[in-house]
């Protein structure tokens, strides 16, 4: 199941022989596996013959990062990282957890800042690229760096109406409105259902990030893309870091991105929605 070359280059790093794999399931990207070593250790390995030469490298900076921060999250370790593969600690997942501590933590997370908004590194989301050039505005770097890269990318392969490379001053001024004034901070970057877990004692686990320092509101509006977490996941990170007046109006503006990024990973119907949600800001 393992490519050979990738099996190898893991029996190196560990200096023993795989013994035994099993299939994981649930994501898009990569391939993905739990390894059983000849010493009883178990691991997680995921891989793409096809990745981009710095994807796993980007993915695995991005969990240290995340694992540096002061906060009680768990984040895999990474055990060794290949240009076609990553090898992850294997964490064990419970069905459920402490909700309200998650929000707690991830708002410890986010009081993690930066003097600037961006990174000293691009990185991906999903298998996209995303860059993270530094930019001490947030309505600059949410333009330049998030949207018109997308919108540009859907244009180009027709996903969407050339009409929409046009939106940008306008989203601009409707911007500036609305968001916050805050200091920058450390985002997962794609933090949807799929991407936490509770792990065997009821603590939350994050992991496949796309990193960065950016406003803390793009995190939380991730996290009702797709339903929304507990509501006590939501009581513990107001009760941490409350959230601004209006955020649950910003929740929109702030999905355009990974809604624009799943129309250009995806297609059909997230092109759909990519487009009634650019129309509301004409």
């Amino acid at each position: 199941m393992i490519p050979e070359s990738i099996k190898t280059e893991i029996e190196t790093t560990l200096d023993q022989p795989v013994t035994e794999t099993t299939p994981l399931h649930g994501g898009d990207i990569n391939s993905a596996v739990k390894v059983g070593m000849e010493s009883g250790a178990t691991y997680f390995l995921k891989w793409n013959k096809r990745a981009a030469e710095d994807m796993f490298e980007a993915e695995a900076k991005g969990l240290q990062l995340l694992a540096s921060a002061d906060t009680e999250l768990i984040v895999p370790e990474v055990l060794a990282v290949g240009k076609e593969h990553l090898l992850l600690e294997f964490i064990e997942e419970r069905n459920s957890g402490a909700s309200f501590d998650f929000g707690v933590q991830l708002a410890r997370l986010h009081k993690s800042s930066n003097e600037l908004f961006g990174l000293d590194h691009s990185n991906y989301i999903g298998r996209l690229p995303q860059s993270n050039k530094y930019h001490p505005d947030w309505l600059e770097f949410f333009m330049r760096e998030r949207l018109e890269p997308q919108v540009k990318m859907a244009v180009d392969s027709g996903k969407l109406s050339k009409e929409f490379t046009t939106i940008f001053d306008r989203v601009m001024n409707y911007t500036y409105v609305v968001f916050p004034n805050e200091p920058p901070a450390l985002l997962h970057g794609d933090l949807w259902g799929g991407n936490y877990m509770f792990t065997d004692d009821g603590t939350a686990c994050i992991y496949d990030p796309a990193v960065y320092f950016g406003h803390r509101e793009i995190d939380i509006a991730m996290t009702k893309l797709f339903g929304g977490f507990e509501p006590d996941f939501y009581n513990g990170y107001n009760e941490e870091y409350p959230l601004e007046r209006g955020w649950e109006e910003r929740i929109k503006l702030c999905n355009l991105y990974p809604v624009l990024v799943h129309a250009n990973l995806f297609g059909g119907s997230y092109c759909n929605q990519a487009e009634a949600l650019l129309r509301q800001f004409f």
